[in-house]
């Protein structure tokens, strides 16, 4: 599965971060607010769960094995569960990001590991 990009729709009210956390909340997402530094890159790997990194401030790359994308202001990915991917941290501005995180869903009758 190919990661997915989604900006901000400013039908959806003022972008900041009660709103952006209420929407992913809503999506069934556990949300956790970050900073990180100018500078500051995650190698390749994966989670176990469904992930949704949107971006405050700043800008953040984001790449996977076939393509990549700077995140801005407004913007989310939405990584699912088991698809690796890199970040970095581009420019001198840090970055504020929520980092959401879900369990995947299942096929119905479908048990993990299966």
């Amino acid at each position: 599965m190919t990661p997915r990009i989604i900006h901000w729709n400013p039908a959806w009210g003022p972008m900041n971060e009660a709103s952006m956390r209420d929407r992913l909340t809503a999506e069934g997402y556990q949300v956790h607010l970050y900073e990180y530094p100018a500078g500051t890159s995650f190698p390749r790997h994966t989670h176990a769960v469904d992930k949704k990194d949107t971006v405050l401030q700043g800008r953040l790359e984001i790449g996977w094995e076939d393509g990549s994308v700077i995140l801005s202001p407004g913007d989310m990915i939405e990584i699912p569960a088991g698809v690796p991917h890199r970040a970095l941290v581009v420019g001198a501005a840090n970055v504020v990001s929520l980092d959401a995180t879900k369990e995947p869903t299942r096929e119905p009758g479908c048990q993990p590991g299966t």
